[in-house]
């Protein structure tokens, strides 16, 4: 038996690491990171503040990240992994990337894509949810009670 250090526990910690370097800069700490046969390819995170732009979620980086590497827009064969659900325009952006498989930790309740239409995703996308999820709202939840 070959056991295999790289699940979604795994990559969800890589994806972590991420939210904690957004919340480092005082961004909406969520982070992510996309993976090829286990390698990850793309890391990001939230750069909205410092980019002065309403677009620049963890994943639109990431995408734009993962498709440059591949030198390709497709990511059919790439899983993202984020700290948080994907908003509409996020998951809406993983349909035109065709990504293979979509892992999120913390379920967005106000704003995840979920919320509109599990349709956003492209159909053949594979979902996981609930990956260290109490990991990734505790980040979410210290931040929003600092700036309270």
């Amino acid at each position: 038996m070959q056991l295999n250090p790289f699940n979604d526990n795994y990559f969800m910690k890589e994806a972590l690491k991420e939210a904690q370097k957004a919340l480092e800069k005082n961004e909406v700490p969520v982070g992510c990171v996309i993976v090829c046969e286990n390698q990850i390819i793309a890391r990001a995170h939230n750069l909205n503040q410092k980019l002065n732009d309403a677009t620049a979620h963890a994943e639109m980086q990431a995408f734009t990240c993962a498709s440059d590497y591949l030198g390709g827009r497709y990511l059919n064969e790439c899983t993202l992994y984020v700290t948080l659900e994907p908003c509409v325009m996020c998951a809406g952006a993983s349909y035109w990337t065709q990504l293979k498989k979509l892992v999120y930790g913390a379920k967005d309740m106000k704003r995840g894509y979920s919320k509109l239409s599990e349709n956003i995703l492209h159909p053949k996308t594979e979902v996981i949810s609930g990956i260290m999820a109490s990991k990734c709202s505790e980040l979410l939840t210290t931040f929003f009670e600092k700036k309270r």
